[in-house]
């Protein structure tokens, strides 16, 4: 499955980092943020982390949910939200199968490297389930504002 905007987003069913499965489906009803990050604890990773937790309210007041996902595991997960009061969930894809459906699991190159590995990416998912809009090699400073004025403008 691939994501196209205005048809339904994929749906999953991933353990969270509160021991809970989480399903796309649990969240019918109100706008969700789905954010695609590479890994816990690592400086990008935090301040997007923060910009989100820091705007939780904001997202809250539009009917807005968060549910950040990494191939971390869930006690990472736990520590992570922990260490930072993250108000919002964070989910478990280890087997980068969400990842895959979503296109974000990607060939990376750092230092001469070359890896697979999340694709920093912000999906916006209507009431209906419906993908409204996704951000793709989204650079951390400035993005948590420009999703969440798409959902004021948009889906409020």
């Amino acid at each position: 499955m691939t994501t196209e905007i205005g048809k339904l987003a994929p749906g999953f069913a991933l353990k969270a980092n509160t021991g809970e499965t989480v399903k796309l489906s649990d969240f019918e009803g109100k706008n969700v943020v789905l954010y695609f990050y590479p890994k816990d604890n690592t400086p990008g990773c935090t301040t997007e982390a923060c910009d989100f937790r820091d705007n939780h309210q904001s997202f809250a007041d539009l009917d807005a949910v968060i549910l950040g996902v990494s191939p971390d595991s869930e006690a990472s997960h736990q520590k992570f939200q922990e260490k930072y009061d993250l108000p919002f969930q964070l989910l478990v894809d280890e087997d980068h199968k969400v990842a895959e459906s979503y296109g974000v699991w990607k060939l990376k190159k750092n230092f001469g490297k070359e890896y697979m590995g999340i694709e920093r990416s912000t999906f916006i998912i209507d009431k209906q389930g419906n993908l409204q809009k996704e951000f793709r090699k989204v650079k951390v400073q400035g993005h948590v504002e420009e999703a969440l004025e798409y959902i004021k403008e948009n889906l409020s």
